[in-house]
């Protein structure tokens, strides 16, 4: 038993030391402010510190390799913790301002909606707007899920609509550099920060139905007026905070999902986990169980009405976008408050 314990707790360790410089090398090699020669030497020499500390771990000096190699990692996590997410930058003109809002009465005042008309990726003509919204006219929560690589992981935007006709989109974005790109291995170590992009929906959506060619869907959802405003006003509140604090994105802990599920879970109280929202890719299935979809039709059938994507690039980028594409996707009944 003895025998079986010493064995079990050094497996124990060296795997947390094989992970642990796993991540710590990956983080050395993202985010050192190097050349590439350069941060490649340091990184891939804190693997073989890595390494001699495993093999140090069968001889009889072990005590003084697992001191060592704690040394050393406290250094990577005290740099780590020192790393704070800025403030400013040379930021890619579609993610440069963050939206920020302010409440009179029921009069919500939007500064910096953006309202691009795209033409290609890289081809568009810029446009922040000022916009008020009446709270009280808003009626609908709308759900786009759009695929760029398989049906696995997908990137969500939620739409809020009013009896006007407006339509007001937000999306959770990585907010690049200039040249940057988006890389979800790279955005794990610190890369890039998070930025909220509220927009209209011939922007926000349009670029990936029509100029990026992206699969998108849209679900609409029987979210009551009530939990509809409060959702609305937990977006204003996070970019009025991410306005005053930046925070880092991350692929896995602080994406366009995980975000907006927790803003739910303070509106809404406890969300159940589920493998669904790490990927998301399968959102709706998850939606279409918890109830937040029409369950009058089968989700198959919801899916297939809510295939957008060959309906916006026949009808263009119109001014009429948001209404046209939604012919043909019946509204849910929508509950009682």
């Amino acid at each position: 038993m003895r025998r079986f314990l010493i064995g079990a707790g050094l497996a124990l360790l060296c795997l947390t030391i094989a992970l642990s410089a796993l991540w710590a090398a990956l983080a050395l090699w993202y985010r050192l402010p190097f050349d590439m020669a350069l941060r490649l030497a340091v990184s891939t020499g804190f693997a073989l510190l890595a390494l001699v500390v495993l093999v140090g771990l069968f001889r009889p000096r072990r005590l003084r390799a697992i001191a060592t190699y704690c040394l050393a990692l406290a250094a990577v996590l005290t740099w780590w913790a020192s790393l704070t997410p800025p403030a400013t930058g040379d930021w890619a003109r579609d993610v440069e301002r963050q939206v920020t809002g302010q409440i009179d009465g029921s009069v919500l005042t939007l500064r910096d909606v953006r309202n691009f008309t795209w033409r290609s990726p890289d081809d568009f003509d810029p446009n922040w707007e000022i916009r008020s919204y009446d709270l009280d006219q808003l009626q609908s929560v709308d759900l786009f899920m759009s695929y760029w690589s398989g049906k696995t992981i997908a990137h969500m935007i939620i739409s809020f609509g009013f009896s006007n006709g407006a339509y007001l989109a937000w999306s959770v974005e990585v907010r690049r550099q200039t040249g940057g790109s988006f890389s979800p291995l790279a955005d794990m170590f610190k890369s890039n920060t998070l930025s909220l992009i509220a927009a209209d929906e011939r922007d926000l959506v349009g670029t990936r139905t029509n100029a990026r060619g992206e699969d998108v869907y849209l679900y609409r959802t029987n979210t009551n007026p009530k939990h509809a405003r409060a959702l609305l006003l937990h977006y204003v509140a996070t970019a009025n905070d991410l306005a005053q604090h930046p925070r880092w994105y991350n692929a896995l802990f602080a994406n366009c999902t995980t975000v907006v599920i927790q803003m739910i879970r303070t509106i809404l109280g406890e969300v159940p986990l589920d493998w669904r929202l790490l990927a998301n890719g399968y959102l709706p299935d998850y939606a279409y169980d918890a109830g937040l979809l029409d369950s009058r039709i089968p989700l198959s059938k919801l899916t297939q009405m809510g295939r957008i994507t060959p309906k916006a690039q026949a009808i263009g980028l119109d001014p009429d976008y948001a209404r046209m594409i939604r012919q043909g996707i019946p509204s849910p009944c929508t509950p009682n408050p």
